[in-house]
């Protein structure tokens, strides 16, 4: 089932007076929030703005007014606020479609579903993520409209103020504000071992035995990006794609030209293996930036898939006979 089909269940068609139909001095109230939350929820006039990314969360305003302003916001798996606050603001927020988290310094984590709604009042620090392996879309509401929110780091149960963001710096199309942040809160360059780390989170990574099984169960699609020189050494795993991690993006890219015929959906499970587990992760992650959410890796690599006892094609002649190679350009 795609996103658009579980979002469009159950939602009728979006009426021109949801933003007026709850008329009621700034700033508002939390249940006077959920009410309006729910209203602009239950309706689809948003539904063909929600634009998935892969690379950070995608966000939009529904409506700005001067008791209160609406937002949506689209989560991949992995996607997360971090621990911020909302400044003034009260809020509330509404689940339309997925899983959300909530996190909060020396508490429990709490669950919302679809369907759900979570409202707070001013100064309300919290971590919100999607922590499944699906997307999520949600609505939100902040009154008096949203002017600035302030970003922390958790150190044990404490909360240690980062940076402040205006957030009339928010652009339509999702563009990251301006930041007026301390230096100490600046981000500097990653290494390779944080990088790694980084893309990980944002995978459900597979063990070999759960990738096979994957692939004879669904049209999940195998990919090895292996160079040749590995190949022949370590051998292949029989169907899978060989496509060379120079070309990766432009060959499952749905909207590239040079896509190949499978590539025709962002919802299309792709599994790409390496030798050990690690130049794959990298790869999967990228292609997650392309809005192909259901990317992952096979935990070890090739070396894992053997050490499991499955299927290795071993000979050169094997190799060239039953693996399907896609050329670099």
């Amino acid at each position: 089932m795609t996103v658009a089909t579980q979002i469009k269940r159950g939602i009728s068609t979006l009426s021109e007076r949801a933003a007026d139909s709850v008329n009621i001095a700034a700033p508002l109230a939390p249940q006077e929030l959920v009410d309006i939350v729910q209203i602009f929820a239950s309706s689809v006039g948003w539904l063909d703005r929600v634009r998935p990314r892969g690379d950070r969360r995608w966000y939009e305003p529904l409506y700005s007014g001067p008791e209160y302003d609406v937002w949506l916001i689209s989560w991949m798996p992995g996607q997360s606020t971090g621990f911020h606050d909302h400044g003034s603001s009260w809020g509330a927020f509404f689940v339309t479609t997925g899983t959300l988290e909530e996190h909060r310094a020396g508490e429990p984590s709490l669950t919302i579903s679809a369907g759900n709604v979570r409202a707070f009042g001013p100064d309300y620090a919290h971590d919100v993520r999607n922590v499944s392996n699906a997307p999520s879309i949600s609505i939100h509401v902040y009154s008096p409209p949203l002017t600035e929110m302030n970003r922390y780091k958790l150190e044990g149960d404490q909360l240690i103020p980062r940076m402040t963001e205006a957030s009339d710096s928010e652009t339509r199309d999702g563009r990251p504000n301006t930041h007026k942040q301390e230096p100490e809160a600046r981000i500097g360059a990653l290494s390779i071992d944080e990088m790694l780390a980084a893309a990980r989170t944002r995978l459900q990574r597979l063990s070999p035995k759960d990738a096979s099984e994957a692939v004879g169960k669904s049209k999940s699609v195998l990919v090895d990006i292996r160079p040749t020189s590995q190949r022949a050494l370590e051998g292949c795993i029989h169907g899978a794609l060989v496509v060379e991690r120079n070309v990766l993006e432009w060959r499952f890219d749905p909207t590239s030209s040079s896509r190949l015929p499978v590539a025709t959906s962002h919802d299309l499970q792709i599994i790409v293996f390496c030798s050990e587990g690690y130049t794959s992760s990298l790869a999967a992650a990228a292609l997650q930036e392309l809005g192909l959410w259901r990317a992952t890796d096979i935990v070890g690599g090739i070396k894992a898939w053997r050490e499991e006892g499955l299927p290795i094609v071993s000979s050169i002649a094997d190799v060239d006979t039953h693996i399907r190679p896609i050329a670099s350009e």
